[in-house]
């Protein structure tokens, strides 16, 4: 978290606002009413996002396992200057070593 702020970024860890233990649903909730990005490892907020039909919040995934801090701040910062645009105006991010997919909110999930 410190990196990312000397680099320039607004962020806060769900642990410093009391929602560690939170579910995944009430940190959704959380960062649409505060206009923040989810950043997590966990496709859970996808999923969620893709079945509520949701504009918002936007959330970022990232598909790279044991990253420490200095990789994961410039992984960041690669995606997030490339992607800006479509987080301001709601997107389902997944971010990998090689690749960044975004998809556009509200995802149309098909009913059966």
């Amino acid at each position: 978290m410190r990196l990312l702020r000397e680099t320039g970024w607004d962020v806060v860890h769900v642990g410093d606002l009391g929602l560690a233990s939170a579910s995944d649903a009430l940190i959704l909730e959380r960062a649409r009413v505060e206009n923040r990005v989810v950043v997590t490892l966990d496709a859970d907020f996808h999923r969620l996002l893709a079945i509520s039909g949701a504009k918002a919040p936007s959330v970022v995934r990232i598909r790279v396992e044991g990253l420490t801090a200095a990789p994961l701040v410039i992984l960041l910062t690669d995606a997030l200057t490339r992607i800006d645009q479509a987080l301001d105006a709601g997107a389902m991010v997944t971010v990998t070593a090689r690749t960044v997919r975004i998809h556009a909110l509200p995802i149309a999930v098909p009913r059966p």
